[in-house]
């Protein structure tokens, strides 16, 4: 499958995570050195692969808004277009304005493709903006290159 594709492979499938998925998803999320912080099951979409949790994300909901957040792809399913696939996904189960954070330019461009836009704290729902707001102190504080987008509707690069 190439990098570009996002159709999901025959031996994946997604679906609303439960409550026996929590270690999988902790470890996951562990080996992404993300947030392992507010981890709530109830709010995480898993993609199992040949039996297996290969992929999770999750869309926390604040008052107003919902952030796209610890999407990670196990090592070994990398690079198959499953993190672009989960992310058009967890668009599409998004009922309200769409916001997250990255760590890295890289993450930025990744996202850019599937319509998010960079904006500043002072854009932010009030909901977002205090969660939100402490990245940027890091970000001032430690040189940790933190990006804050937000969903554009319409606009898909493939």
């Amino acid at each position: 499958m190439s990098q570009n594709s996002c159709s999901l492979p025959s031996e994946c499938a997604i679906r609303p995570a439960s409550s026996h998925d929590i270690k999988s998803i902790r470890m996951l999320v562990w080996s992404a050195k993300l947030d392992p912080t507010q981890l709530r099951w109830e709010q995480f979409w898993v993609m199992e692969c040949s039996g297996k949790l290969a992929a999770c994300g999750q869309l926390r909901n604040f008052a107003g808004a919902q952030e796209l957040g610890s999407l990670v792809v196990m090592k070994d399913w990398r690079d198959r277009g499953l993190g672009s696939y989960l992310t058009k996904y967890l668009i599409e189960q998004a009922t309200k304005p769409l916001y997250l954070e990255c760590l890295g330019k890289g993450l930025a461009s990744f996202y850019t493709r599937f319509g998010f836009t960079e904006v500043s704290v002072q854009e932010l729902p009030q909901s977002l903006k205090f969660k939100f707001g402490l990245s940027q102190l890091g970000k001032t504080l430690f040189r940790i290159p933190v990006t804050i987008m937000q969903y554009q509707a319409g606009f898909i690069e493939l």
